[in-house]
């Protein structure tokens, strides 16, 4: 998968459906975690950097986000957006989220100008992507401080009236990479209090957001 994503990422806004299926659920994502002014976020495999406009809107010049991915040439063009659109609230650090050490995370994020606490999260079409999502979400979880929030966005088969197109959107995600079946949204329903669930595109799309319940594990 690595290898994938580091050759296409110069093509990867063009080429992974992005407007006409998954960005409603970027949309619903940032709407359902709630960011505030002055915030910081983190940014799970933040890929391009296709979350960073929408967080913007939310935490303003003040707020910072960190984008993390694994991938340096996702995180090249990463930073390429952030400085055409002048935002120089953002801290781009390439690890791996299931192989690293939460405190040596928070440390290099800290190094970085951040702060080693933050305040939310969100793993857009992410954890799907990495084989251990729940150590994934472990390490996601330690970067929160107290009343931190989580948001997760994922893909499962459609629903309903476009059951028939389940196939499709299995391949769609075995090319990217993704499992299709992981439903990483379960952690926030069974970690989180307060919960916002919602979907989109036939429940294709599924959206959850809460808030981190210290001890709570799955």
């Amino acid at each position: 998968m690595g290898d994938k994503y580091t050759r296409f990422a110069p093509l990867y806004d063009l080429l992974s459906g992005e407007y006409p299926i998954y960005h409603a659920g970027r949309v619903l994502g940032v709407t359902a975690l709630g960011p505030r002014q002055d915030q910081q976020v983190l940014d799970i495999g933040c890929g391009t950097g296709l979350n960073f406009a929408l967080l913007q809107e939310r935490i303003g010049t003040g707020g910072t986000i960190v984008g993390i991915d694994r991938s340096a040439q996702m995180l090249r063009q990463a930073r390429r957006r952030a400085i055409a659109r002048r935002w120089d609230n953002v801290i781009l650090v390439q690890a791996d989220m299931v192989l690293e050490e939460p405190a040596a995370l928070s440390g290099r994020i800290a190094a970085a100008g951040g702060t080693e606490l933050s305040d939310a999260a969100l793993a857009t079409y992410s954890l799907s992507l990495m084989g251990d999502w729940k150590r994934a979400w472990e390490t996601t979880t330690s970067l929160l401080g107290t009343d931190g929030r989580i948001g997760v966005v994922d893909m499962q088969d459609p629903q309903g009236w476009a059951r028939w197109l389940a196939p499709l959107a299995r391949l769609a995600c075995a090319l990217g990479g993704s499992d299709i079946h992981a439903a990483p949204w379960r952690a926030v329903e069974e970690e989180c209090a307060d919960v916002i669930r919602t979907s989109a595109r036939a429940g294709h799309l599924q959206i959850r957001a809460g808030k981190t319940v210290p001890g709570r594990t799955m």
